[in-house]
Order: structure tokens, then C-alpha cells, then sequence
């Protein structure tokens, strides 16, 4: 595909997207007004952006709470997740003992392990922290591990025929193997931090100048403030978008020259 033909598809891939969204906008913003719907039942888009511009100031503090909750929380996921499978691919033992206990990691609702977690670690921040990576960390540590074993078993002979140590077939074959696995692991982690993230904020409900998002709706629920509450969750949408986003650019970086996904995604 030609260099203009991959920037029309680009475009489209933009351009498409926000056509639905147009569309979507509209209609909700015409049943709003036609139905006459009272702001405190369903808000319309406009009056959500008002309320977003007016009440920016708090909006946006509770934000920053929340965003860096989330990015504390999954750089610990994926730090802790990919040491995690650098363990399992060195022995089928240890993976064989200790996966079940990430995968109970995985089915275990946040809402039942986060009260413990507050109660245990005596900072709320920590704390919130460590829930958020918990709800993160199985999907940093399935892709990867899956990355880490998928190797073509020919190079690998032709590495164990060169006599080559775990330590060269790891950085050498292993970790080139698992880059696409572990660049769609993180786009599912990063997403699942934000709403690990907004979970433990309802879980501990604090306030004041800490407070994310989660108690910015809590809030805007218990005064019947509907457009503040729909602000509240544009801004989650638009962060857990911007997270995706981030790290497809990640993977496009780091494999867009060499990996056949990303060669067949932008040809």
C-alpha cells in the first residue's frame, strides 16, 4: 500500500468512529429535547459539556487523582506481571504450581478483596493502588507467558544446538517472540487499572483534595446531580480511550517495522 493510500486509512479509521459518535450525540441530544426529559432523569450532551466546563475545577483535580491511581497501579502490574512470567517460562513446574493463583487473582471481585486491602494498608493511596494492580495483573501475566512459550520450536532447537543458556533464549528469542503478546496485554490491563482504579475509589470513599472520580459521582448521586455525574463519566471514557490508544501506539512503534500484525495492519 502506497504512503498516501496508508494515510487515507488512517483517516478513515478516525474519520468513522466519529461519524457514529456525531450520530450517536445527535440522537441522544434530539430524544433529550423532543421528550423533554428533565436534566435530573437524563442530561443532555450540551448540558453535560456546560457542567463539564463549569465545574472543571474539581473535575479536573479529581482527574489527576484518578489517572495517576491508575498509571502507579499498572506500571506495578506490568512490572510484577512480567517478572511473574519470566518465572513460569523457566520451569513448566513452577508455572504448573502458581498460575491457578492468577487466575484466582482474575475471578476474585475487586469489591470483596478491596475492603481488606484498606483495612491492611494503613494509606489510602497504597491501597487503592494495590487494588487497582490486582484487577491489572492477570492479563500482563497470561499474554506474556503465552508470548514467552510461543516460540517456533525450530529456532529454539537451533538454539539448544548452539549450546545457548535460559538467559540468551530468553532475551535472544523468547522476549522477541512474546512482544506482540505482551503489547496486547497491555492494552487490556491498562483499561482494567482505570476501572480497578474507580472501584477502590468507591470502596474507600474518600474525599477532600484526594478524591478521584468515583466520589465525584458518589457525590453528584447523592445530590441529584445528574449532568456533574455524566461529566464525571465522560472523563473516565475519554481516559480509558486515551490509555487504549497510548499503548496501540506503543505496539505500532516497537513492532511496526519487523512483526507481521502491525506490517499487515498498516498495508
Amino acid at each position: 500500500m502506497t504512503g498516501g493510500a496508508s494515510r487515507t486509512d488512517r483517516a478513515r479509521r478516525v474519520a468513522y468512529p466519529l461519524l457514529v459518535a456525531a450520530a450517536f450525540l445527535g440522537a441522544w441530544q434530539g430524544l433529550v429535547t423532543s421528550l423533554e426529559l428533565p436534566p435530573y432523569l437524563v442530561p443532555s450532551p450540551l448540558l453535560m459539556l456546560r457542567t463539564l466546563a463549569t465545574e472543571w475545577p474539581a473535575l479536573g483535580t479529581s482527574l489527576l487523582v484518578t489517572v495517576r491511581i491508575t498509571l502507579l497501579a499498572f506500571m506495578a502490574a506490568t512490572i510484577t506481571g512480567v517478572l511473574i512470567s519470566f518465572l513460569f517460562v523457566q520451569s513448566r513446574l513452577i508455572e504448573t504450581a502458581f498460575f491457578p493463583f492468577a487466575v484466582l487473582l482474575q475471578v476474585t471481585p475487586i469489591v470483596a478483596v478491596a475492603p481488606l486491602v484498606i483495612i491492611w494498608v494503613k494509606d489510602p493511596s497504597a491501597a487503592m493502588i494495590i487494588c487497582a494492580a490486582l484487577v491489572a495483573l492477570f492479563p500482563v501475566i497470561s499474554n506474556t507467558t503465552l508470548g514467552l512459550r510461543s516460540v517456533d520450536p525450530d529456532l529454539l532447537s537451533y538454539f539448544r544446538l548452539q549450546h545457548a543458556t535460559r538467559t540468551q533464549i530468553l532475551l535472544r528469542l523468547r522476549i522477541p517472540s512474546a512482544l506482540p503478546y505482551f503489547f496486547g496485554g497491555l492494552r487490556i490491563s491498562s483499561g482494567l487499572a482505570l476501572i480497578g482504579a474507580v472501584v477502590a475509589e468507591f470502596v474507600a470513599g474518600t474525599g477532600g483534595a484526594g478524591a478521584g472520580l468515583a466520589y465525584q459521582i458518589m457525590q453528584s448521586g447523592f445530590q441529584l446531580n445528574i449532568p456533574r455525574m455524566f461529566a464525571a463519566l465522560l472523563l473516565i471514557s475519554l481516559t480509558g480511550m486515551a490509555l487504549f490508544a497510548v499503548m496501540s501506539w506503543l505496539s505500532r512503534a516497537a513492532l511496526g517495522s519487523w512483526h507481521a500484525s502491525e506490517i499487515a495492519h498498516d498495508g
